[in-house]
């Protein structure tokens, strides 16, 4: 049996990095911590999700889908909740390549 690295796992099970399949994957994962970080600072702050939502404007059901990975949010929700649990956000933007070509 032979054994690989986590990295060599990834690439044969899910593609390789820069691939449609591996971007994908690589969202969904970012999503999902997304929605663990609203779920652990709302739970620290000792709010329910129905009232995280009357705080920000928005109905329990969508901070349950922000905590359940929805796919369909925005990022002014998103800074509205961090804003509402009162937590500090970075983003962090990486250029990649130098050259940026215009068609």
């Amino acid at each position: 049996m032979k054994s690989c690295s986590l990295d060599e796992a990834q690439d044969l099970l899910i593609g390789k990095v820069g691939t449609p399949k591996r971007d994908q994957f690589e969202f969904e994962l970012k999503l999902e911590l997304l929605g663990e970080m609203i779920r652990t600072a709302r739970k620290e702050r000792q709010l329910t999700q129905e009232q995280l939502g009357e705080l920000v404007g928005v109905q329990k059901s969508q901070i349950s889908k922000l905590e359940n990975n929805s796919k369909n949010v925005t990022i002014e929700t998103i800074l509205k909740v961090f804003e509402a649990l009162k937590a500090k956000v970075n983003f962090k933007v990486e250029l990649l390549g130098n050259e940026v070509e215009i068609a």
